[in-house]
């Protein structure tokens, strides 16, 4: 008996979407299908290249077949993806927008944003990150682009529109690329949120599927001028283990919570939650305390997405310009790299919620 795409798809209705809790082909992720004799191939369409889930749902869609049609088809599966979004973000071309935020400074956020939009873009998505860090940007040291000035260009239309900087396969927009690096920026609020508002507007950022936003610290006029402006598809929030950092941390959610704001939390990172020595790197050393990131995600049932350790390479790569996530081999890129992937299901798993459980792929 010859195997039919009827049969394919009902094989792969057995098949759960782990997060969405809804089968593949319920959500249109099946597409595709071809059959010659016993040769059986499709197309799964993730939500992100950076899903987590990918080796999983693979296996599970070859095993229904086996099961459920024949034993004795031969399996051709291609694991593709186009990256979801629930609402249009105000920029043109921009699928998700992703804030970078903590409740006090010196926690790491600049390092886990540029990390972090570092590692969605290894994992093949488009991205975009903002330095929104008005007072202290640290994006043109960790990129290695200090002086550097984007350029400019004229739109049909007669309008100017800025060149994101590009480098390491995203693209880069920071204050303070249009700011003496020596010289405070003693800016009012409507200076502060005009400024931060053009990184947006006036660049031209293309198609993205995340566009990453590295905040300032605290709760101030840049997060609700960016959250009121743009609607944002969810916060990331960095903190470390101590008390007062975690402090900090709940109100930095509890703004994004609010009523006038009602950003999604995509969960929580701690970073520098442990030490390893370089020659005993099985041992870890809880200098801050331990589990503090994680007790404060369960208290606010918000996603905890894993820990950052304390290793003196990742501040020095930052320094250098070549932040850590490059370094392919080492074991904080891989944190990273896991941070990512754990991002990016977070905003799928949002977008399907705010949609109904219906997949979007188009902005």
């Amino acid at each position: 008996m010859s195997i039919t795409k009827e049969q394919i798809l009902q094989a792969l209705g057995n098949v759960e979407e782990p997060d969405l809790k809804k089968d593949l082909v319920t959500l249109n992720m099946i597409q595709d299908i071809q059959i010659d004799g016993n040769r059986v191939s499709f197309s799964v369409i993730l939500t992100t290249p950076a899903c987590p889930l990918k080796a999983m749902i693979e296996n599970a869609c070859r095993n229904a077949v086996l099961y459920f049609v024949s034993k004795d088809a031969d399996i051709h599966i291609n694991m593709t993806s186009q990256v979801t979004t629930q609402k249009n973000t105000g920029v043109p071309g921009v699928k998700n927008i992703i804030a970078v935020a903590s409740g006090k400074g010196g926690v790491g956020k600049s390092t886990v944003a540029v990390n972090l939009a570092l590692g969605l873009a290894r994992s093949g998505s488009k991205v975009g990150l903002i330095d929104a860090d008005v007072y202290g940007p640290s994006i043109p040291i960790m990129f290695g682009l200090e002086g550097a000035k984007p350029k400019a260009s004229q739109t049909a239309d007669g309008k100017t529109r800025i060149e994101p900087i590009e480098k390491f396969g995203i693209k880069l927009l920071s204050i303070g690329f249009f700011t003496d690096p020596n010289q405070p920026v003693p800016w009012r609020g409507p200076m502060v949120s005009t400024a931060v508002k053009q990184l947006f507007n006036d660049a031209d950022w293309g198609e993205l599927d995340y566009l990453v936003v590295d905040l300032p610290p605290g709760t101030g006029d840049i997060h609700i001028t960016i959250t009121q402006t743009f609607p944002v598809t969810g916060a990331v929030i960095v903190t470390t283990p101590q008390n007062v950092a975690l402090a900090d941390a709940r109100k930095g959610i509890g703004m994004f919570l609010m009523p006038a704001i009602n950003v999604p939390i995509l969960g929580i990172v701690e970073n520098m939650s442990y030490f390893t020595p370089a020659e005993l790197p099985e041992n870890r050393y809880y200098i801050f305390g331990q589990g503090g990131g994680e007790k404060l995600a369960n208290q606010l049932d918000v996603p905890f997405l894993g820990e950052i350790p304390l290793v003196k390479g990742i501040s020095d790569s930052g320094d250098a310009g070549t932040p850590i996530v490059l370094d392919e081999y080492s074991v904080q890129s891989k944190a990273f790299i896991d941070l990512a992937k754990r991002v990016a299901q977070q905003v799928s798993i949002s977008n399907a919620i705010a949609a109904g459980n219906s997949i979007i792929v188009n902005n």
